[in-house]
């Protein structure tokens, strides 16, 4: 392959090629004061994307996950207080607690953390999967599969019962110091190994440790909540109380979902996953023998009708996508029309979906809650999300996502069995393709 460096002709020559163009100093004026994305945007999108849906389910006031990254743990468990406000009549701004939901899972990915650090102590430290283990021990994102994984294990509490703290709420500090206590321990483990120390060594000293890091949890998020009184008044006014429930107690009693009958599907068009296969991704997860993560690879026409056939019966779709493409969040509107940015510089950025998951362009980097589809001769235009930052972004918090934008940039559905045809049940049921660590479908939202 022949190289060479830059050349002062070449730069001549561009130069010459940007000074014969007639709009270039307009252009360069505009982009320079007001940046890419305001100088791109074309405004016909937003005329189109009105937040007017033929299917649209009520779903109560928008959650705010503050500076954290939960946004996968709010958009399940926003999924989940509909079943409340429905059966029960509990206020629109009723939510379940994320930071017990979220208490529990920093604490067992610690667990899942220093297990792995075990399986591949007899590795080099510049191996790819100790390096990859190593960049980062923990965070606060995570998947559909691993939130059941915790329901299943410690149930779920009503917000009031376990509030948010300064540190769930701003997860910068606490993250930081978890994650340098993780690679702690990782060091101390992997020289144990080394020394050939018993087993019942290294199980005394991962106690030690998970001693340490579950006061750590406390002091940031306190303590978790093992009985409360369940304790409102409904949309009539009338008042309920149910005491010393536990929360595994109250998740079957109030929220009676049965999590085995939601699976993920996702859609990756990419030549190592063919569709109909399910994947997993080894060393994904965070409670030690509980829920594996796995995924059913669709066709994207196929995941619509599924999430619109979810809708019709009432019920609200968990997805995960890459919102930082083509959006707005300050108007609510995701659609690959909303800006321009090959025609502002006329250069081709045109990718497939296959080739920018390929090549690192783009992976599922938050989850969201479909509520809604606008229909028009039985074919989605656009769809309604509910977010979980806050009521000023968006419509109160909701967003609308254009049809070609899910097309593009949604990678990941929570669909009920109950709507998957037989071949896509015999297809879920099959044992899962493992895939590496850093594969983008083992993304974090």
């Amino acid at each position: 392959m022949l190289t060479s460096e830059i050349k002062l002709d070449q730069i001549n020559k561009f130069q010459q090629n940007l000074d014969n163009r007639k709009d270039s100093k307009v252009v360069e004026r505009a982009v320079s004061h007001q940046g890419i994305l305001a100088s791109s945007e074309d405004f016909k999108a937003e005329s189109n994307m009105h937040p007017v849906f033929s299917i649209d389910l009520s779903t109560g006031k928008v959650a705010d996950q503050k500076r954290s990254g939960r946004c996968w743990m709010f958009a399940a468990l926003n999924t989940m207080r509909i079943r409340l406000m429905n059966t029960f009549k509990v206020g629109d701004d009723f939510e379940l607690s994320q930071n017990y939901t979220n208490f529990w899972d920093k604490f067992e990915k610690a667990n899942y953390f220093l297990e792995n650090v075990l399986k591949t102590a007899d590795q080099p430290l510049d191996s790819r999967k100790v390096a990859w283990l190593m960049a980062t021990p923990q965070q606060d994102g995570g998947q559909w599969d691993m939130l059941c994984a915790l329901i299943e294990k410690y149930g779920i509490v009503p917000k009031y019962a376990m509030p948010e703290t300064f540190n769930s709420e701003k997860s910068a500090q606490l993250n930081k110091f978890l994650n340098l206590k993780l690679r702690h321990d990782a060091a101390a483990l992997r020289e144990l190994v080394a020394d050939n120390a018993s087993a019942d060594k290294i199980a005394e000293t991962k106690e030690t440790m998970l001693n340490e890091i579950y006061r750590m949890l406390v002091y940031t998020l306190g303590e978790p909540t093992t009985t409360f009184d369940f304790e409102y008044r409904d949309k009539d006014q009338n008042y309920h109380i149910d005491r010393g429930i536990t929360p595994q107690a109250f998740f079957k009693k109030y929220v009676n979902l049965n999590l085995e009958n939601y699976v993920s599907l996702i859609n990756s068009p990419t030549s190592d996953k063919p569709f109909n296969k399910t994947y997993t991704i080894e060393m994904l997860g965070n409670v030690v023998n509980g829920r594996q993560v796995k995924h059913l690879n669709l066709e994207m026409a196929e995941l619509k009708k599924l999430a619109i056939k979810q809708l019709q019966h009432g019920e609200s779709v968990w997805f995960g996508s890459d919102v930082g493409q083509s959006s707005n969040s300050q108007k609510g509107i995701m659609d690959t029309n909303l800006y321009v940015p090959d025609e502002l510089f006329d250069a081709d950025l045109a990718m497939s979906k296959a080739e920018r998951l390929d090549y690192g362009e783009s992976l599922m980097t938050h989850a969201m809650v479909i509520t809604g589809v606008d229909l028009v001769d039985g074919k989605p235009t656009k769809w309604k999300v509910e977010n979980s930052w806050g009521e000023k972004v968006g419509n109160k918090g909701y967003f609308v996502m254009s049809d070609e934008w899910m097309d593009q940039f949604v990678y990941q559905f929570v669909i009920n069995k109950a709507y998957l045809s037989d071949d896509q049940l015999k297809a879920q049921a099959q044992e899962p393709i493992v895939l590496n660590p850093w594969d983008p479908m083992g993304a974090l939202a």
